[in-house]
């Protein structure tokens, strides 16, 4: 299944990579090598965590790699007055009487402590096309869900502050 991501996901998963194939991967290289040189390798931690190092940057490139090929381009196109990708929106929780703002992104720059929810969770499928003043019902589970109304909707571009996981 393609992974949807914005032009600016991609753009920054890009960067990411380059930094990681051309930088980093000489430097942890060189690192082994040198760590390897300390002698006996079953007691040498500084080469066991070198190679450790090595080994996860090898597999976040994969990730990336994978991300970046298998994706398809996902556009903002909701209406002015409608919720859309990137958008600040202000909920109100009636079971709670709380009010609370999200920004609805993509799946690879949520972040729900920062207020980053992703597009495909409950919360933000119902989310994305609605109006001031509509109320949803938020299906969290067969046996949960609860509702919340759109109270503003503050229209918003990706500025590539959020990072990629």
């Amino acid at each position: 299944m393609p992974h949807e991501l914005t032009p600016q996901d991609i753009e920054i998963m890009q960067k990411e990579l380059d930094y990681r194939r051309i930088e980093l991967m000489p430097e942890l290289l060189e690192e082994v090598k040198r760590t390897r040189a300390f002698g006996d390798l079953s007691e040498n931690y500084e080469y066991k965590a070198a190679k450790q190092a090595q080994n996860a940057n090898r597999k976040r490139i994969r990730y990336l790699t994978r991300m970046i090929q298998n994706s398809t381009v996902l556009e903002d196109t909701s209406a002015a007055d409608e919720v859309g990708l990137f958008d600040q929106v202000e909920l109100y929780f009636e079971e709670d009487d709380e009010v609370q703002t999200v920004q609805v992104v993509s799946t690879v720059r949520c972040d729900p402590r920062q207020g980053r929810i992703s597009r495909e969770s409950p919360l933000g499928r119902v989310l994305l096309g609605r109006r001031v003043g509509d109320k949803v019902t938020v299906h969290v589970s067969e046996t949960y869900s609860y509702e919340v109304e759109v109270r503003s909707i503050t229209k918003t571009q990706d500025d590539g502050s959020a990072p990629v996981l």
